[in-house]
């Protein structure tokens, strides 16, 4: 058995009513990357402890996670800890409890409420709230995102942990490029990073937040305009290339805000961590 596998169009509306009114950042996580992960031309010997972040985005009745970090009960047996993660100069990071989930009862929200989970990509740090979902909640990801997960030859060196996103229970709904997916949310196409990767386009009462998952993980990437450092496959740069100067262009809008997904001194996550 495992997930079953449908085209978004073919799901049931999500259960979502209104629009989108506000976000609640989390900070679930921390690992040491070296800048020149996040950032083309960075620095190798320069790491950052980077913080790994999801987003509840709260419409008038529902709400949908973008991202979800790690299963805690990946690092917290040993044994499994060490066979997943036993990587030179890696080592993710999680607070004591299930930060997830406290920080998601911490701002009220119930997980019965839960529309569907949407991730970025299928890199490990981004896949953990699959756990968390019912049949009927479903997770989002862009078609050839899946593809890659089911094509690699090496998911240990993609950073890929496929029973995430494939297990009894689990709906996956796949997306192709831009897409509506509720009054005021959108995902879109910032391929580069891995060949599926998306981003969020969330449009509150008093601005228009585009969450953008490691397309741009720091500031950096959007004020110089400089891709990632990790890209997958032949057109990875190119393709990446393309959704930096998209997230950028956002970045510059005076009607919109990009927040890049692993940045330790951007504003909400760093401010975030202190309150903590």
């Amino acid at each position: 058995m495992s997930s079953a596998v449908v085209d978004f169009a073919s799901l049931p509306p999500l259960r979502l009513s209104g629009r989108p009114r506000r976000l609640v950042p989390m900070v679930v996580a921390y690992e040491p990357i070296p800048e020149a992960v996040s950032l083309h031309g960075g620095s190798s010997f320069r790491f950052l402890l980077e913080p790994v972040t999801a987003v509840a985005v709260v419409f008038d009745e529902g709400w949908v996670l973008v991202d979800g970090g790690f299963d805690p009960a990946r690092i917290r047996d040993r044994a499994t800890r060490t066979a997943s993660f036993d990587y030179e100069n890696y080592t993710p990071i999680v607070p004591p409890g299930d930060p997830l989930v406290d920080q998601i009862a911490e701002a009220g929200l119930d997980l019965a409420d839960l529309a569907a989970a949407l991730v970025t990509h299928a890199h490990f740090d981004h896949t953990g709230a699959a756990r968390l979902l019912a049949p009927d909640q479903p997770l989002l990801l862009q078609r050839r995102e899946w593809q890659h997960v089911n094509e690699t030859t090496d998911p240990r060196g993609d950073f890929l942990f496929r029973a995430d996103l494939d297990r009894d229970g689990l709906t996956l709904g796949l997306l192709d490029g831009d897409t509506p997916l509720a009054a005021g949310l959108a995902a879109i196409d910032t391929s580069g990073h891995t060949p599926g990767h998306q981003s969020f386009v969330v449009e509150l009462p008093e601005r228009t937040v585009v969450l953008a998952g490691d397309a741009a993980d720091l500031l950096d990437n959007l004020e110089r305009e400089v891709r990632c450092g990790s890209t997958v496959g032949r057109e990875g740069p190119a393709l990446a290339d393309r959704a930096i100067s998209r997230l950028a262009s956002l970045h510059r809008a005076e009607s919109s805000e990009v927040w890049p997904a692993h940045d330790p001194d951007f504003p909400v996550w760093s401010a975030l961590v202190r309150s903590r």
